[in-house]
């Protein structure tokens, strides 16, 4: 059964990741700001789910696991800062790094305290 939920989250998850990645690119615009944002707001959704007491572990399979994990991406990250470094816009490179980086470990701890409140 959990393998099914986590699979039925990502059903949704992946292709929301895609819709705003794209979104924001429209008009020439940086993909990347897509990625930070699917990579906060499924940073603060996780911590809110991982912070709420009693969180059944199918929820945790289907919005945790499947959800998030798939709505989330670390590699279009990595890719992200690639291409600014090997577009020479290494401030923009290292200013996506750390705003993904804090905002997203933000958005985690927010979310957790929100949920355990």
């Amino acid at each position: 059964m959990t393998p099914l939920l986590v699979a039925a989250g990502a059903l949704i998850g992946a292709p929301l990741r895609l819709l705003v990645i794209r979104l924001a690119a429209r008009g020439g615009r940086d993909p990347a700001r897509g990625t930070l944002l699917v990579n906060v707001a499924g940073s603060a959704l996780l911590g809110v789910l991982l912070g709420t007491a009693g969180t059944s572990p199918a929820a945790l399979a289907l919005v945790g696991t499947g959800f998030c994990g798939a709505v989330t991406t670390f590699s279009t990250f990595g890719a992200d800062v690639l291409r600014l470094v090997e577009q020479r816009a290494l401030a923009r490179a290292l200013g996506h790094l750390a705003a993904t980086v804090v905002l997203g470990l933000g958005a985690a701890a927010a979310g957790y305290m929100l949920g355990s409140g």
